[in-house]
Parts: C-alpha cells; structure tokens; sequence
C-alpha cells in the first residue's frame, strides 16, 4: 500500500536582520526549488512566510534558510507553527509588507558596493556605466536612507524616485539579482549628481560633475562630497599645501585625517597590512582601519597624521567614491564639518556652514535620513578593536542575556551615541559627535526621536551619567520629566565596565575586575575619577583600587595643557620644579607661580585619579608634547615613542610584541620579541593600603624625574612606562583575586585603546591565569558608554556593594 503524504500548512517566523539584505528574493528561490507554495512578505517583525507542501520538505525548507541565508543577513530565530491549508497553491510569491504596531525587525547598516556592481560601474556596455548610484540587493544604502519599518521604498528616501520600467521589470524578475532591491535606480530614474563652484563658475551635472571635482583636487582644491550618511571634505593627500589648507580652515591643527585609496595595492605602498588588517579594509563594512605607516614612508603622511606611526585608510565604498578616487591615488576623507561641530548631510545647510572651507561642493539629491559617520578600528593582537562605531555597524543590536524594561540611554560628553532597549536587543546608535555645542544636542536629540519611531518604543526609563555639568544628562532629565519616566543616573567608570559585560552577554549578576581607565568620570565622592579597579557587575560595584589623587588645576582646563598635569603631579609627589625639567621650562615663571599657589591653596583643584591625566604628565615630562591641540594626542604620540623601543631592531612589518614566538635578525644575530621586552624593566610600584587601595602615582613620578635627571633616553622611560601601568594591573587584579576569588578582568575606558598597553597587560594577565575580556565589538572609550548605562539601568538596583 502506497504510504500518504502528510501536507501541512507553515506560517514561519524570520527575525533578525532580515530586511533590506535581499532575504525575500532568497526565500523565493528557495521555494522554488524545494516546489512549496506559499508567500513571504517582510513585517515590522522581521520577514514572515507561510508555505504549503509535505511536512518533510517544509522541514527541509526552513533547515535551509538557517544554513544558506544570504551573506548581508544576521538570522537569530526562525520558528514556525502549523496552520490550516489552503485548497490547492501552488505557487509561491513575493507580498506587499505589512505594518504591525510593534515593530522588531532589525534594520540592515548600510552595506559597500559589491563586485558586481562595481563590475557594471566600469563596464562602457553596461547602461549604468559611471552612475554613482547603482546597487542591487547586496549592496548600497540602508540604515541611512530607511525613514520606518518593515523595510520597502516607500519607507525610505527612494521614495522620492519612481522607477523607469527597465528598472521596475528588474525590480520584479525573480532571475534578476535586482529582484526588490528597494533602492534600485538607474541614470534614467534615480538620483543624479551635480557639481557646483564655490565663485561664478557654470553648475555641471553627471559624469561631468565628478570629472570637475577630480581636477580641482589635482590642482589642489578641497572638495565637500555628498557621500552616503554626510559630507566628506576631500583634498589630495599628497599635496602638503592642500593638507594644510584643509586643517587652517577646519581649525584642526593637528588631529590626523582619514584618507580614501580605491584598492589595496595603493594602501600597500605607504601602510603595513596584515590579515585582519586586509579583511577589514575589504570588508562590506569597509571602515577606516588603522594601519602602521612603511618606515619609509612619504613626507605627505607627516602632514596628514603628524607625529603618528598610524594612518586611518579606508577603501572606497560607494559607486560615487569609486569614480572619484583613481588606483595609486590617496585622498584626505574628513567628516564634513567645522572641528567640534556635527557632520552636515543637507545640501543647503552643507553649502552654508562649510563654504569657509571647501572651494567647491559635489551635491546629489538622494536624501540622507540619519546621518552616519564612518567607522574606525585598529587591531590589537588580530583582534579588532573598535574606536568609532559607526557606519556598516549601526544600527546592529547588542543581544543581552535576559529581557527586560525599554529603555534609553544617553551616553556621555564626548564621542556620544545614544542606546535604546527593546526586549534583548539593545539598539547602539551611530557616532553622534562631542556635546561641546547645542548643535550636537540637537543631533542627539534627532537620533533619538529616530531610533524611537523606527522601533516604536516607548522608554519606560532614561539613564544618563551622574556628572552633574553634563549636556546629555540635561538633556536626559528634561525627557523625564516631559514623558514621565524615571530618571536614573549611572557613575562612568561602572557603566564602561557593564558596557564590556553587555558585549560578553555576561550575566548581570555575575562580577568582573573591571580595570577602568580613561581621562575623566565624575566618582561617587564628587573627585574626577579615571585610574579604577571595580568589583562590578550589572547591578552594582565596589571600588577596589584606584590610582592616587592628584589635584587638577583648572579642572578640565587640564585635557589641553599637559605641562599642567606634570607640574601638578610634581607638587603632588614633593618634587621641585626645576628648570632642568623640559615641562617646567615650558610654562613662563609668571605662569608657574600662578599655578604654584593655585595648588597650594587647592584653589578650583578637583582631585583626580585619572590615568588618562597620568600618560599626560608622564609625556610632558618626558617632553614628547606639552599643550595639545586634541584630546590623546599626548598619549598616543609617547605609544608611538614606547612602541619603537619594544621594535628595536625589528623591521616595521612586525607590531610590537605582535607575536611572542616571531624571530626577527637584529644587529646580525637572531632574537626574540620577548627577548628584546625583558631589557626592559618597570618601575617598582608602590602600593597604599588604605579603605580602598591605592596605587602610589607620586612614587612612579619620582622614579621618572630620576631617570630624566640621569639622562635616560625619553624613549625608554616611556618603554618602562607603559611597562609599569600593565604590571600594576596585574598587581592589583592579583590583589582583587585573593579578596574575592574572582578570575575575570575586564580592560575598559579609553586609554585601552593604547595598543601598546593592552598588549602588554593582557599577556601578564593570562600568564596570572586570569580570564580578560577586551572590547571586540563596541568601543572602549565613551562611544560605548551608552550600552554599559543601558545594562545598568535594566537592573532593579545600582547602589555600590556593601
């Protein structure tokens, strides 16, 4: 007897970032060749399917889109249920999306242009042949054009452009790998392009317009470019005289410039790539990678990082960058805007507020829903370490380990994004900027208002940080009481370590050693923390450790004058101020006598234990900087200076202490990098016990001015240095470990994104036998402030242990 097949009827749940990623066009494909009938259509929960045919192959079907779902997707659940048959389907289509009230759905950041599109950009046969728009559904905008949810055109800025019919037959042919991109546009119907002078010159349109702009910046112009998330500035980054033209009129004297190179091979001929470097640059999220600068590199790089061993590349990923930046060239991409102020990304207001700087502006008429930054990382030990989080990231969600209230939260003062909460999923906005101007504010206030009506969330709590002068948490006490929610403030040093514990998925009772160290934080006892060991975890924290304090002349006034923080750190230890000292030298005497009775008189000095501050004094005293123009320039020009010292006769290709194991010929004989680091040695490192542990900064000042006063070369000082901070890590996680059994140590805050000392400390570490979590996906510094703050917040109590 002939067995029966069971037919069933499958309503089937997709959820994760399923929209905008071509997933219905693969759904459809599927369902051909497994012959199910049926229909999928994205929601505002994600992509929702029903099909009809034997339960085996239903199975089959749904095993299928866990294990070959297109590479732009990110699937985290599918679950189906049985429902009742409908006759006889027996075809299978693609439906209109339908609106629920309660939206899910995970939108796509926006996404580099792919080979094939790139392909037809440079084919003269191809009738999108140079149009700087193309894209298909593995490629193009995203997040930054998407003004609601489910994701289809009417729900983004394409909107504005009603397809041709060559355009919407593509649009709707299964074989077609334009099949519902959204975004599709040709010359004929989509955006276009125009250029326009900065005097009386004639506006040109098209290819036209993008070869006008090549030649001004041959001739050493600047450029405002209309890019995909906002302006870029643009010059030539091998005219040092465009360079600096660009940095006069930006009022960005010395922050270094991202530069744009179309393929790898260009990058090779001044950057040392390895892999994780190359995957990176090639990536679709084709951020701004780091990259150690060729030791012979050309003087050009010196103007656009000055005094920096890295360079920020990135390669060309958007259609119109690739018809702007030829093989073998280099072009500064800076965000378009004045130093300190949001990045423009309206075409009447970018013409206005950066006409002061570009002499000619590339405009299109595709507008930009949410502006978005680009992003940059560097890679520590093969692992990327991110310190913008930005475009080709966002609006991706951090998945947390249990469920809870929505939420918002609002970040700090500088490098802010904002965090909502929606069930498990905590929504990380893009880079916003630093809350230096009402501009900014006004930025953070549309990201958020964004953020809430893309996922229709209504924030049953606000959290921002305790510091009492801060703009967000302004801001945030304003939403409270407008929305009549609570207001819940959180202490900086223990959100950056519960923003490491949120990207682990560490459970929120569960405590780490969270060695915290930044440049400021407002601590509990109204003192500028930074120098931190916590016993924390999502609920609370204890102070364990701290550096000691030493008084802040001027408060914050500090950040720009590191020969300040020297002197300050001298008083503090009894040291006098000698003449011999270059950051003594440094301050006229007037000034110093200023200062002098300034800090004795403790006259607007806040107590600080910020270690951001420590590498400050440390570099003036050693004289690499003593006033800086932005914020770590200090710290990471002495990295660079410390980092040569562990590369003593190692070719630029190896990064220090790269590999333990690598054999490198130095002075005709074979050597070690761990050989090389052992003629090293740190400085002995006092420790006060008190209430909370104290690690003596004043006994570490002195053994600098020591050897500063026997003429060991700076280089080497700053070597023991960085040698000595990681070995206090590691003396008092020890410490940490015997009073509370913890083995965890969580390395967080900016100053860890110092290479150089999270390499050295992590190594220590594992060698102790500790467990280190480091950032991977969200940055150390204030730009994942927000996540840590949201976990906290999530948590029914944030009082300090005890």
């Amino acid at each position: 007897m002939r067995s029966m097949v069971q037919v069933e009827r499958w309503r089937v749940r997709v959820k994760g970032v399923v929209q905008g990623v071509g997933f219905r066009p693969f759904v459809w494909h599927l369902a051909r060749t497994e012959g199910v009938a049926g229909w999928v259509r994205n929601d505002s929960l994600g992509v929702l399917i029903e099909i009809q045919g034997p339960r085996s192959t239903l199975q089959h079907f749904c095993d299928r889109i866990q294990a070959e779902a297109p590479p732009l997707s990110i699937v985290s659940d599918v679950c189906h249920e049985v429902i009742e048959k409908q006759g006889d389907e027996s075809t299978f289509r693609i439906e209109t999306c339908q609106i629920e009230s309660d939206p899910l759905a995970l939108v796509s950041p926006d996404v580099s242009i792919c080979s094939d599109c790139l392909a037809e950009l440079e084919d003269p046969t191809n009738r999108r042949y140079r149009y700087p728009f193309t894209n298909c559904t593995a490629c193009g905008p995203r997040y930054t054009i998407i003004t609601d949810l489910p994701y289809d055109r009417d729900a983004t800025t394409m909107a504005d452009f009603r397809l041709c019919p060559t355009c919407r037959d593509e649009y709707g042919d299964p074989a077609d790998r334009r099949f519902h991109a959204e975004p599709n546009a040709c010359p004929e119907c989509g955006p276009a392009v125009w250029f326009v002078p900065g005097d009386s010159g004639s506006v040109c349109r098209d290819d036209d317009a993008i070869e006008m702009v090549k030649q001004r910046v041959a001739a050493g112009g600047i450029v405002a470019i209309k890019g995909v998330g906002g302006f870029h500035l643009a010059c030539d980054a091998h005219n040092r005289v465009a360079v600096n033209k660009l940095r006069s009129r930006k009022h960005r004297a010395a922050k270094p410039f991202a530069v744009m190179v179309a393929d790898l091979a260009t990058c090779e001929r001044f950057a040392i790539l390895g892999d994780t470097e190359r995957a990176l640059l090639v990536s679709r999220q084709r951020p701004i990678v780091l990259l150690r600068r060729q030791p012979d590199t050309h003087d050009w790089c010196e103007s656009v990082a000055p005094g920096n061993d890295f360079i920020g590349v990135m390669l060309a990923y958007s259609p119109l960058h690739a018809l702007l930046v030829d093989r073998g060239e280099v072009w500064v991409m800076t965000s378009g805007n004045q130093s300190d102020e949001p990045i423009a990304f309206e075409n009447d207001d970018a013409m206005d507020r950066l006409k002061g700087i570009a002499d000619v502006f590339l405009l299109h008429d595709r507008r930009i829903e949410t502006v978005c930054d680009d992003s940059v990382i560097r890679v520590v030990e093969d692992r990327s370490l991110p310190i913008r989080r930005s475009r080709g990231y966002a609006p991706l969600p951090i998945t947390l380990p249990t469920d809870g209230l929505p939420l918002l939260a609002v970040g700090a003062e500088i490098k802010a994004t904002v965090c909502l909460t929606k069930g498990t999923q905590c929504f990380l906005s893009q880079h916003i900027g630093d809350m230096g101007n009402q501009q900014t504010l006004l930025a953070m206030q549309r990201v958020v208002h964004h953020l809430l009506r893309l996922y229709q969330v209504e924030p049953e709590i606000v959290v921002a940080d305790m510091h009492p002068g801060y703009l967000s948490s302004a801001w945030a006490e304003r939403f409270s009481k407008t929305h009549g929610v609570p207001l819940r403030k959180v202490q900086h040093h223990h959100a950056h370590v519960a923003s490491l514990l949120a990207e682990h998925s560490v459970a929120p009772e569960t405590a780490i050693i969270g060695v915290c160290f930044d440049g400021t934080g407002y601590g509990t006892d109204g003192a500028i923390w930074g120098g931190e060991w916590l016993i924390a975890n999502a609920f609370a924290f204890q102070r364990y450790a701290h550096l000691s304090y030493v008084p802040l002349p001027g408060g914050d006034a500090c950040i720009r004058y590191p020969a300040r923080m020297a002197l300050a750190h001298l008083f503090q230890a009894g040291i006098d101020w000698a003449d011999s000292l270059r950051c003594v030298k440094s301050i006229p005497p007037q000034q110093r006598r200023l200062l002098q009775q300034q800090l004795e008189r403790s006259f607007h000095c806040v107590p600080s234990s910020s270690m951001g501050r420590l590498f400050d004094a440390v570099a003036s005293l050693c004289g690499v900087r003593h006033q800086v123009s932005y914020e770590g320039q200090a710290a990471m020009e002495s990295e660079a200076i410390a980092s040569d010292v562990f590369r003593k006769g190692v070719p630029s290709a190896c990064s220090p202490l790269h590999d333990g194991h690598r054999v490198v010929r130095s002075d005709k004989r074979v050597v070690t990098m761990n050989e090389h680091a052992a003629s090293i040695k740190p400085y002995e490192i006092a420790v006060i016990n008190a209430d909370v542990t104290q690690v003596d900064s004043g006994r570490l000042i002195e053994q600098v001015v020591s050897d500063l006063h026997h003429q060991r070369p700076a280089s080497e000082i700053l070597a023991r240095f960085h040698l000595t901070i990681a070995e206090s890590i590691v003396k008092i996680s020890i410490k940490a470990r015997t009073a509370t059994a913890i083995n965890q140590v969580g390395l967080t805050g900016g100053v860890f994104q110092n290479a150089l000392l999270t390499q050295l400390a992590r190594r220590r570490l594992v060698d102790e036998g500790f467990e280190v979590l480091t950032h991977t996906t969200v940055p150390p510094n204030d730009g994942g402030l927000a996540l840590g703050q949201a976990w906290i917040g999530r948590q029914v109590d944030c009082e300090d242990f005890g």
